[in-house]
């Protein structure tokens, strides 16, 4: 299961807000990425990573309520396409897999992964992640479905159910917030330990 990666000659389907939004919003993301009660100040401190970036369509969202999006992507044939499209001053450009991040321990607020879990997802990912966010940091995943019909995204043999990236987070240390199965795709919220 999973390690399905987007064809990156295929970036520009990526831009489509019908399409997008349809599956995740941009307030889903951002509320995700702040603790209850968290007012406007706090949030602009905050230093995200948007795994799995891709052409920027979620980090631009994110971009204008924090300090820093660090955009992580394993292609850079995405960040060139981000590039040529226009990158906010805020966002930073990092080419890197999820499992050998350049951060140092708790240097992430937070981290946000829209429809590129079951890309990444594994055991050194999920370590990954615990040592560069931090305590209490959250860290918001939104994928594919492995309950889906597989008509959108990825086959269906390569999608994980939320049941099994919440138990995944939790073997990393992670403690969940929230879970929850939709039509197509899974919402999962996690604290990072």
């Amino acid at each position: 299961m999973g390690f399905h990666t987007f064809d990156a000659d295929k970036a520009e389907r990526l831009e489509r807000p019908a399409v997008r939004y349809r599956w995740v919003s941009a307030e889903e993301v951002i509320g995700a990425l702040t603790a209850e009660g968290t007012d406007r100040a706090d949030r602009a401190a905050a230093t995200v990573a948007d795994l799995g970036s891709g052409t920027g369509f979620y980090t631009d969202a994110v971009a204008p309520h924090v300090e820093t999006v660090y955009g992580v992507d394993v292609q850079a044939e995405m960040h060139a396409f981000y590039r040529e499209k226009g990158v906010p001053e805020n966002v930073a450009l990092v080419e890197s897999d999820v499992a050998a991040l350049p951060f140092d321990d708790g240097e992430l607020d937070a981290a946000f992964s829209t429809m590129t879990y079951h890309e990444f997802a594994s055991d050194a990912a999920l370590a990954e992640l615990a040592r560069v966010i931090r305590a209490d940091g959250r860290l918001a995943l939104f994928d594919w479905s492995a309950a889906g019909d597989g008509e959108h995204g990825p086959p269906a043999d390569e999608r994980f159910a939320a049941s099994d990236a919440v138990d995944a987070l939790e073997a990393a240390g992670f403690e969940g917030i929230s879970a929850a199965e939709r039509t197509e795709t899974f919402a999962v919220i996690a604290r990072a330990p």
